[in-house]
């Protein structure tokens, strides 16, 4: 029997019950690290900034160290960055994400 519409694979990492880590946080990440920002990265996602930091706080509170780093504006502006900690948990997730949907 051949299926309609072929089955997709969605990688998702469950750490306890506090956090799931897949596609769309793992997106978030990479368009914080991008856009250096928390608001940017929720409305290139079509998220409010709420949702986005709520998601970003959820991420810091499941690891021994953030995985994001954020600076209120001001004089000299705001931001937001992914700690080393966030480039590693991105890159190692996008990684298994790879060799899991290869083969």
């Amino acid at each position: 029997m051949t299926p309609l519409v072929p089955p997709r694979l969605r990688l998702r990492l469950h750490f306890g019950d506090d956090l799931t880590l897949g596609p769309g946080k793992a997106a978030l990440l990479e368009h914080i690290r991008d856009a250096g920002s928390i608001s940017e990265a929720g409305r290139r996602m079509g998220m409010s900034y709420k949702r986005a930091w709520s998601l970003v706080e959820e991420m810091n509170r499941a690891f021994r160290a953030p995985l994001v780093e954020s600076a209120r504006g001001g004089a000299k502006g705001g931001g937001a960055v992914l700690t080393e900690t966030g480039a590693r948990v991105l890159a190692e997730f996008r990684a298994l994400e790879a060799l899991v949907c290869a083969g």
